[in-house]
């Protein structure tokens, strides 16, 4: 943690763990009797509750979104560079809550609990998690911290999922929903993607049909290949070939298959350091939760038509180089929402680092968030 802190820092926050005893019936048709959420808040509610902003995560992000759980971290939290103090999603104005979502492995109850059933981890009999079960149960933890209406729901990738299902579940309880970097349904390829990295976390010899806790070991080579594809495709070409380009660890070729190339030894570290700091079987219901999301399914595949019970505004941001959910699929959302007659502010921005660009504070992208988050708190009052 740097020393001062910067004043635009959240500065040290203490994660909280929310237990809901009252069952909920899941998208698969299987109950839970009870479970936990952890969540982080940033800022404070106002008297009527009219400025909280909610942050949905993407696939492996969790609560910590914001400031530092400690003076001994070294990095702060996930979207720092986006909340805080006079950042877009500025913490003087608004009362920011950010939550692990149901089937992480950072607190909230997934995988890695212990099923009251049999006082052993769930593993894989875990429900299967859908983006709409996340957004019910953000409804009942809004409930519990007293927020009728968020003033925005906000989110990147998975989490832009999230914010859609939002204003089509609960559209009287959502002013304003921020897609960034998001899609309404994933290509086949991007489904493809997301089966080569189940394939390989389950072809682990160490998966065990998912029961690793039992044996005291985890899938740790398959889970290190699956972050490997999925990292490949946060970046862009050119990002990767600016950072690492034909680079050698060496001088010369060694004419073996060890890491030989600057983004081989890369996307191992990454791999490793991964397979060490999230679960395997959270990352398979992450990834089967990106690829059943589609709110035009139950619609005759109409997405105007699925977005015509929506009431709140939207900002749509999509980002050139992303070539996983391209600004084509975002153009196509807000050609959706205009046909759907929604009010809808949609920018593509200009930068070079594929779809991890949402997290990196661009001048065209913050200027446009910036200024779409003071209308937002302008409209709350604060």
């Amino acid at each position: 943690m740097p020393d001062p802190l910067p004043t635009d820092s959240v500065g040290i926050v203490t994660p909280q763990t929310l237990h809901f005893d009252t069952p909920i019936t899941l998208a698969c048709n299987r109950t839970l009797e009870s479970y936990d959420l952890v969540i982080e808040t940033y800022g404070k509610l106002n008297a009527d509750a009219s400025n909280a902003v909610l942050i949905c995560h993407a696939l492996s992000g969790h609560h910590h979104a914001a400031g530092y759980h400690s003076k001994d971290d070294r990095k702060p939290g996930w979207w720092e560079s986006c909340i805080g103090p006079g950042k877009p999603i500025d913490t003087n104005r608004f009362f920011v809550v950010s939550l692990n979502n149901l089937g992480g492995c950072h607190g909230s109850t997934g995988p890695g609990s212990t099923n009251p059933q049999t006082g052993q981890p769930y593993g894989p009999d875990f429900p299967v998690i859908t983006v709409r079960d996340w957004v019910h149960t953000q409804a009942l933890l809004a409930d519990r911290l007293g927020i009728k209406c968020w003033a925005a729901v906000v989110g990147g990738s998975l989490g832009g999922m999230q914010a859609l299902q939002w204003s089509l579940d609960y559209p009287d309880r959502l002013r304003h929903a921020v897609v960034i970097a998001s899609t309404p349904r994933l290509s086949a390829q991007n489904i493809a993607f997301n089966e080569v990295a189940r394939q390989a976390i389950t072809s682990d010899r160490d998966f065990h049909d998912g029961r690793y806790y039992e044996h005291d070991t985890l899938p740790r080579r398959g889970l290190m290949l699956a972050r490997m594809v999925g990292h490949i495709t946060y970046l862009s070409d050119a990002s990767m070939g600016e950072k690492f380009g034909r680079e050698l660890r060496d001088q010369a070729y060694k004419f073996g298959y060890d890491a030989e190339f600057q983004v081989e030894s890369y996307l191992r570290y990454q791999g490793e350091r991964f397979s060490e700091s999230f679960d395997a079987n959270t990352y398979l219901l992450m990834t089967k939760a990106l690829d059943y999301f589609d709110p035009a399914y139950e619609h005759d595949n109409d997405l105007a038509k699925a977005l015509r019970g929506a009431r709140c505004e939207f900002l749509v941001l999509s980002f050139s180089t992303d070539w996983r959910f391209t600004p084509a699929r975002s153009e196509e959302l807000a050609n959706a929402m205009i046909a759907a007659r929604c009010k809808v502010s949609y920018a593509e921005i200009d930068a070079p680092w594929g779809h991890d660009a949402f997290l990196i504070p661009t001048p065209r992208y913050t200027a446009i968030f910036e200024a779409y988050m003071d209308r937002v708190a302008r409209e709350a009052g604060v």
